[in-house]
Parts: structure tokens; C-alpha cells; sequence
């Protein structure tokens, strides 16, 4: 264990790791639940995506443990599942069988890059000050989502949001949780936000069994499952005829897949790289490489088998914040994905949203402390990170504010007479960013 993980070297134990993948896991759990509904959209069968979605977690997870050494999980994304049914096969008309095969197609670029440094080299462009930036704004971007799953935060025709219904009992527990974690942070007691999260569940479940309460976390009938469907595995490859009869509709789509999943990826391991210690005094991501590589097997894999983008999953910052710091924790939450092949019907009863939602909410005040990092008395970076953190919160998009942060970024620098001194690299995001919004179907 030492010897793979350096733990001493990241000073943790073997039980911190554990416990901090376990929390990452019950903070990803609903991925299992919500994944397969989604698609389902797409015309996919429900049984198979949960598989897929399932096992390309496990798999990629570990993959990330092993060879990146990095305490971050990953599974079907967020959003971009969301494109994957809604734009690509909804609004351009695909079939999920032609999607599945832009994903994959999108997988191999994303090795090809990797490979050949490209992709660290993008990060490691990007300037100090807007990785905190970054960092912080997904702090407050899975905070609102936490509040929003929680149902504390609700849309407003009026306002767009506003305040849910305190007085809902569901909504009640999330708030019962937050506070409990918030005090048990305070306290420092040992891998607090797990511990919220299990004080939550048991209320919930004591609530639920006493008061019938519908929402609740509750205990299944059937603890166990031994059913096992996977119809989509290599169904990718009946798509390719289709998505190439349109070669611009076919670019597109791959792109939306590249970008999204490239720059989602990019704020996760920068937050968290920053969270753990992992950007060096240069503003370098140690070991982004391997984490890269990693990422990009998981989209290939996932696709293979059936689901959409495999990406790294920003909720790994829950387990971060219980203490998780090597692979360990990734592959610890890996086993957790295919030990919930079998009991499926436990997490999808018992880990609610109110459960997880305050430890989102934790997590995200937690990585927000990243602020008092940036220069706010320089107006480029002030600028530059509040469009940022803004955009990634209102725009709900992870993808989307860093690229609006980089837009600012860019134009301040010029506006300053600073424009020699900008990274080539960062000119050519510059343009990329400008093309996906003029895109339109861009997410």
C-alpha cells in the first residue's frame, strides 16, 4: 500500500482513504439512479444504462487509483449526459447508437492528447489566478447544486430562483444534515461530512419508518439484486455509418463532446489539485498526465459498453474533504460501483438527496476558501475570476464558465497593454471558446 500510494508521503492511512471513497461514492451515488432516466430519453434501455453506468465508474475509477495515484472517481457525467440526449439525439436527430460512437471517437482523441501532452499543456496554461478561480467556483457551483437536489433553492418563473418550501419535511432533514455537518467540521471530528451524512440517513430512515413520510431515505424490501442487463455493449459501433453520413453535423457533435468533457475534467483536477496541494509553485498540475490519460480511457470504456462521457466527477471533492488524498480513495469508490451492481436497491432507497446534499453543500464552502488566493485588487484578475465563478453558477456549467472566464481574461490582458505577455495557448482557447458559443448547439 505504501509503496503504490504513498500515504505517508500524502499523510494519510489506509481507514482515511477508505472512509473519504466510501463519502465520495454516497456523494455519487445518484449518478446510478439519474443516468439511466436521462438517456432513457435517448431511447436507451434503463437496465443496461445502470449496468453501464455501474461498471464504467467502477472501472474507470480504479483506472484513475492505479495509474494516477489521484483521489479523484469518475462515471457518466452530468450535462453531458444531458447533451448526449437532448441535443445530439434529440435536437440533431441522432441515433443513441450514433451518439454512443461520437463519445467513443471523442474518447480516442481525448487518449491521442493525452498521450502526446497536449492536454497538460492546455491546463498548465492556464494563468494561477484563474485556477483558483476555478477551483472556488466549483465550490459554489456543487454548493447550488446541493441546495437545489436539497430542495432549498427551486425555480421562480419571477426570480428564476428562490426559496423552496422549509416546511417540507425532506427539505427539512437537508437542512437538519447541513447544520449537523457544519458543526461536526467545526468540531473536527474525524471524517465529518461522512459522519453528517450517515446521522442524516439514520434520521431520515427513524422519520420515514415512524411518520410514513413519502421522500424519506427508507430500508428496501430486497437488499440484494441479481438482475443483469447490458444490450448496449458495442452498439457504438453500428452508429458509425449514421453519424458520418453528416460530416458537419458529425464534427459538431464531437466537438460539444470534446469541450465539455475536456474542460470539465480541467476545473475538477484543478480544484482539486488545489484542494490537496497538487499545483506546484509554478502553477503546474503534478502528475496531470497519468490523470488525463485515465479520464480519457474511462470515455472510451463507457462508451464501449454503453453509456454516455466518462468524465472525473467534482463531487470527488467530498471524499478530499474527509481526507482523501491518493488512489486509494478512487479505487475504494470503484469498489463501491460494483459492489452496487448487487445491492442496487439500498442505495437507490436509502442514499436520498437530502442525505447527500449537505455534503455538497460542506464540501463546496470548503473549496470556495480558494478565494483568498486571487488578487482582487488587480482588476484582470478580479474580472477575469468573478465572470468565472458567476457564469459557472447561473450558466450551471462548469464548461461554460471557465470559457467565459477566459474570454475576460483575455480581453482585460489586451485592455491593459499586457497582450505580448499572454500564453499562445491561451489565444487559441480564446478562439475555441468564441466558435462553441457561436455554435449552435452548443450546451
Amino acid at each position: 500500500m505504501e509503496k503504490l500510494f504513498k500515504l505517508k508521503e500524502k499523510h494519510t492511512t489506509v481507514k482515511t482513504e477508505i472512509i473519504a471513497g466510501i463519502t465520495t461514492f454516497l456523494a455519487m451515488a445518484y449518478i446510478l439512479g439519474v443516468n439511466p432516466i436521462i438517456l432513457a430519453d435517448a431511447g436507451m434501455d434503463i437496465p443496461s444504462v445502470f449496468m453501464a453506468t455501474a461498471i464504467s465508474a467502477a472501472f474507470a475509477s480504479i483506472v484513475m487509483g492505479l495509474i494516477a495515484n489521484y483521489p479523484v472517481a469518475l462515471a457518466a457525467g452530468m450535462g453531458v449526459n444531458a447533451l448526449f440526449s437532448y441535443t445530439i439525439c434529440g435536437a440533431m436527430g441522432f441515433s443513441w447508437a450514433a451518439a454512443l460512437c461520437a463519445v467513443f471517437i471523442s474518447g480516442v482523441i481525448f487518449v491521442i492528447i493525452s498521450v502526446t501532452g497536449i492536454r497538460k499543456a492546455i491546463i498548465n496554461a492556464i494563468p494561477v489566478q484563474l485556477k483558483l478561480a476555478i477551483g472556488s467556483g466549483i465550490g459554489f457551483f456543487i454548493a447550488f447544486v446541493g441546495l437545489k437536489n436539497a430542495g432549498i433553492i427551486v425555480a421562480n418563473e419571477s426570480t428564476f430562483v428562490g426559496i423552496g418550501n422549509l416546511a417540507d419535511p425532506t427539505v427539512l432533514l437537508a437542512v437538519f444534515g447541513l447544520l449537523i455537518t457544519i458543526a461536526l467540521v467545526i468540531k473536527k471530528i474525524p471524517a465529518a461530512v461522512f459522519v453528517g451524512m450517515v446521522i442524516t440517513a439514520i434520521i431520515g430512515i427513524i422519520a420515514g419508518s415512524l411518520g410514513h413520510i413519502e421522500g424519506m431515505p427508507t430500508l428496501p424490501e430486497t437488499f440484494f439484486t441479481t438482475s443483469f442487463e447490458m444490450e448496449a455493449v458495442g452498439a457504438f459501433m453500428n452508429g458509425f455509418g449514421e453519424l458520418f453520413s453528416n460530416p458537419f453535423n458529425a464534427f459538431v457533435a464531437i466537438f460539444s463532446f470534446l469541450f465539455v468533457d475536456f474542460f470539465d475534467t480541467a476545473g475538477t483536477l484543478v480544484a482539486i489539485g488545489n484542494r490537496i496541494g497538487l499545483v506546484n509553485k509554478d502553477g503546474e498540475l503534478e502528475n496531470a498526465e497519468r490523470a488525463l490519460l485515465a479520464d480519457a480511457i474511462g470515455t472510451v470504456f463507457g462508451a464501449a459498453i454503453g453509456t454516455s462521457t466518462v468524465t472525473s466527477f467534482v463531487e470527488s471533492s467530498s471524499g478530499v474533504g474527509v481526507g482523501g488524498r491518493t488512489g486509494l480513495t478512487a479505487i475504494t469508490t470503484g469498489i463501491c460501483f460494483l459492489l452496487s451492481i448487487f445491492i442496487s436497491p439500498i442505495i437507490l432507497s436509502a442514499v436520498t438527496n437530502a442525505v447527500t446534499a449537505p455534503a455538497l453543500i460542506v464540501v463546496g464552502i470548503m473549496m470556495a476558501q480558494q478565494l483568498k488566493g486571487i488578487d482582487w485588487d488587480d482588476m484582470i484578475f478580479a474580472a477575469s475570476g468573478f465572470v468565472t465563478i458567476v457564469m459557472m453558477i447561473l450558466m450551471y456549467s462548469i464548461s461554460n464558465g471557465i470559457a467565459c472566464g477566459f474570454i475576460v481574461y483575455t480581453i482585460a490582458m489586451i485592455a491593459a497593454g499586457k497582450a505580448k505577455t499572454i500564453h499562445p495557448t491561451v489565444w487559441v482557447l480564446m478562439i475555441i471558446f468564441v466558435v462553441y458559443f457561436a455554435t449552435p448547439y452548443m450546451i
